[in-house]
């Protein structure tokens, strides 16, 4: 079970020789930190979207909230553990962590840790509050976003950056794993007008709000320009390999997440902007987001088609696994985004079906990495995949 599978078009570039993964550092730590990658970042947004989705359903009670809190609490115990394995990579595997930055198949996985530190804030903010109070929650959120938003707007320029000057990317090679550094500051921009009502009135609450459309902004065109290329690979190039078809599953994260942001942003409008203004917003989240939401159901059919394709051929377990878990979220909140905005149940329907994809997707990718780590299996060193 390796925990990022390298598509075969993938080329080393003056990185050294690919590490075997079996030879001993020879600083008394163990091989599994040597490979742990960026990628595991991914399995912290999973975690962090159950609760965060959750707290915007049509659900009430006790029992769910309690639920909701219980997943929170584990998304921030695993980024804070994560955060601090990493250090430890950068600090005794420095080759390695050169290494997956140099490579074009794990550079982008940068992307998730600002979404994983976004996803966790904003999930302390709508359910941690009641566990930690108002205040640590609203602090530890304005924290984790500003960290995060930097985060973001550094990777989504950067990772490009690199592969251009330095990756040497084959033709045909295009992955939707290209999409997780430039959907992250669509991340920030969903998350961020939940801090909008804690700043002053007037200038400050307005900052706040257009940079988040700014945001939104650079994200979206980003993506518009790398999603045909991973369209045109798999009508040239056909199906990807068996252990990167769960990646397919990110390209709903740049549609469900933008739903989430306009409505978002649309819902904080009054009373920060001119009433005319804001009319504006909520009817551009309307007109952008349903149409988005509909293509993003389209590709949730294609994209489960290929996966059962490649479970009839033998797809086993792989961190990549963790890809089908927060795209999935990201269109929970923007179908019950779009129940607040146009008052329609059955966009409520959606988000609560939707949800229950999602909660299977987590249950079985949290389980079987925590399997995978108990047996000693994970972090394993990336190996070759095959069609």
């Amino acid at each position: 079970m390796a925990p990022l599978a390298h598509a075969p078009s993938r080329t080393a570039t003056g990185s050294g020789a690919p590490d075997s993964g079996t030879a001993a550092t020879g600083s008394g730590t163990p091989v599994s930190v040597r490979h742990l990658g960026p990628n595991w970042y991914a399995a912290v947004m999973g975690t962090a979207i159950v609760a965060n989705a959750g707290a915007v359903l049509p659900f009430t009670g006790s029992v769910p909230l309690l639920a909701y809190r219980a997943v929170w609490a584990l998304s921030a115990l695993m980024l804070l553990t994560l955060l601090a394995a990493r250090v430890v990579h950068w600090a005794r595997h420095g080759d390695q962590a050169r290494r997956h930055l140099a490579d074009p198949a794990t550079a982008p996985f940068y992307g998730c840790l600002a979404m994983a530190l976004l996803a966790v804030g904003g999930g302390t903010l709508a359910v941690g509050r009641g566990v930690i109070g108002q205040g640590a929650a609203l602090a530890a959120d304005a924290v984790l976003w500003s960290l995060g938003t930097l985060v973001a707007v550094v990777v989504a320029a950067a990772i490009p950056y690199l592969m251009v000057t330095r990756h040497r990317v084959e033709p045909g090679s295009a992955s939707p794993v290209w999409l997780l550094p430039l959907v992250a500051p669509m991340v920030a921009a969903a998350q961020g007008p939940a801090l909008v009502p804690y700043l002053p009135a007037g200038p400050w609450q307005q900052t706040l709000l257009f940079a988040c459309y700014a945001l939104f902004g650079m994200s979206l065109l980003a993506t518009l320009a790398f999603l045909p290329l991973v369209v045109s690979r798999l009508i040239h190039h056909g199906p990807l390999p068996l252990a990167l078809t769960p990646t397919l599953f990110l390209v709903l994260g740049p549609l469900g997440q933008s739903t989430t942001a306009v409505t978002n942003l649309a819902h904080l409008a009054p009373g920060v902007v001119s009433p005319p203004l804001a009319h504006a917003m909520a009817a551009f989240a309307v007109l952008y987001g349903v149409p988005v939401m509909g293509f993003a159901l389209l590709w949730l059919m294609l994209a489960m088609a290929m996966v059962v394709r490649a479970l009839r051929h033998g797809m086993g377990f792989s961190m990549t696994w963790w890809g089908f878990t927060f795209p999935l979220g990201t269109c929970v909140t923007g179908a019950a985004g779009l129940a607040a905005q146009t008052g329609l149940g059955a966009f409520d329907g959606l988000a609560v079906a939707l949800y229950a994809l999602l909660v299977t997707a987590v249950a079985v990718a949290l389980t079987r990495t925590a399997l995978g780590l108990a047996r000693g299996q994970l972090p394993a060193p990336p190996r070759p995949v095959t069609p």
